[in-house]
């Protein structure tokens, strides 16, 4: 039985690339940024400067994206109510979303130096380093309600299905980002500064902008606010569980990276600056991913709204499948042109032959990694947040084990068990999968 009208036309390959392929192009130009601001670093030829980018931006991927759940858990929930065709749920999911992201920037910015203590206790970099970094974070934090507000935005575009716009908002950003670090660090001079202060404009214009484009949508839409419904205790209770653990899912697994790059950094600025230059292959391959993913996850919501059983199936074998040919192809490509590209990243000789030596372990990320990203997009749309809670506790740990053991290989070591660690993600994910399918086959 189906109730809404998402589901109404045959789910084609067509379809899904529509809805993916602009977030693959999305996806592409988040980590084209991070390209371009280890380039422009790069061009100065200091490692330590490369590494002081890499461990300021690590810091704020690891406070904002624990606050993913904007994204992820708003995507789930306005999906479902698309397919279930509910105009008042599909208003408030971003009400909630927007109204969390503005409490928690300030609550970030209130709590500013006590978690910019925090973080530079748990990164030990050289003194180098570490200086330029407390000068990237003091002012990167300013862009906190700016930062969560797109995250809101970016979700409820996924859910709605209008990926194109969220698309066309992401490039802006990155574009906007990339063209202000270009002019603020190469022609201004202003080194690690330029590069925190080009972030805090771009993320500020474009939260503007993504609303502006998120009340014409629903103006064109029609319907009403329902403020009763936004601060209804039952939808802010299931708002919160679902948010709640998949923020501890995500602290789980950031803290892994996060690991990752202090072992780097423990190794040395050049090796720091080597793992920082191959992860963005790793991101690159990952948001690339991700466009499949997110795909997963807004016509999984919108069949389980609508409760076909038909559609369910059809997403997960058509988004896996394409998933899986890019996940090939990325694979190929860093293989074929990744010394070229670390030659791009940095003039520094050093750091290239060390980038070198572990550029395989960073090809072979995204074959490796292409379950476990297609595993959560599809958990996301059915908003089954508990089991990527439990999945994300097994794997994390998995990590540190693996690390352990690998100790004696030293970085080689560390990017092996970088990889088991994305294999033990899947593998806890697939043990619910069963039980998941059985709940979408029950309620049809």
């Amino acid at each position: 039985m189906t109730t809404g009208t998402e589901t109404d036309a045959p789910l084609t390959h067509a379809r899904v690339l529509g809805i993916a392929l602009p977030i693959v192009a999305m996806g592409m130009s988040t980590p084209l940024l991070g390209l371009v601001d280890t380039a422009i670093i790069g061009r100065l030829g200091d490692a330590a400067l490369i590494g002081a980018v890499a461990v300021g931006a690590l810091i704020f991927t690891f406070l904002f994206w624990a606050f993913g759940f904007l994204r992820m858990g708003t995507t789930g929930l306005t999906a479902q109510a698309l397919g279930a065709d509910d105009g008042e749920e599909i208003r408030a999911s971003f009400g909630r979303a927007f109204l969390i992201a503005v409490i928690a920037g300030v609550l970030l910015l209130g709590l500013q130096y006590p978690l910019r203590e925090l973080a530079f206790l748990l990164i030990q970099g050289s003194g180098t380093v570490e200086a330029h970094a407390l000068t990237y974070f003091d002012i990167r934090m300013w862009s906190a309600p700016f930062t969560l507000t797109n995250y809101a935005v970016l979700g409820w575009l996924v859910g709605m299905q209008r990926t194109r716009l969220a698309m066309g908002l992401q490039i802006f950003l990155n574009s906007l980002n990339a063209s202000l670090d270009a002019l603020f660090v190469l022609s201004f001079g202003w080194g690690v500064q330029g590069i925190a202060l080009g972030t805090v404009a771009a993320e500020t214009t474009t939260a503007l902008a993504g609303l502006g484009l998120i009340a014409m949508l629903l103006r064109q839409r029609g319907g009403r606010w329902n403020f009763s419904l936004i601060v209804n205790a039952a939808k802010i209770a299931r708002t919160l569980s679902v948010n709640r653990d998949i923020m501890l899912r995500t602290l789980l697994l950031l803290a892994a990276f996060t690991f990752f790059t202090m072992e780097g950094a423990r190794a040395g600025d050049v090796t720091l600056a080597a793992n920082a230059i191959l992860m963005q292959f790793v991101s690159f391959s990952a948001f690339f991913l991700d466009g499949f993913a997110f795909a997963a996850e807004a016509l999984v919501g919108a069949a389980i709204g609508a409760r076909s059983r038909t559609r369910f199936h059809e997403t997960v074998r058509l988004t896996s499948l394409w998933s899986f040919l890019s996940s090939v192809l990325l694979c190929l490509g860093f293989f074929a042109v990744g010394g070229l590209w670390i030659d791009f990243l940095t003039t520094s000789i050093p750091v290239r032959e060390v980038a070198r030596d572990y550029l395989p372990w960073a090809a072979l990320l995204p074959v490796i990694s292409v379950a476990c990203f297609q595993l959560d997009g599809i958990f996301i749309g059915a908003t089954r947040s508990r089991d990527m809670r439990n999945a994300a506790f097994l794997s994390t740990a998995s990590f540190f084990l693996f690390w352990w053991a690998l100790l004696p290989f030293g970085n080689h070591g560390l990017w092996a068990a970088l990889l088991a660690f994305n294999i033990a993600r899947a593998v806890t994910l697939a043990r619910p999968y069963p039980q998941l399918v059985r709940s979408v086959d029950a309620r049809t």
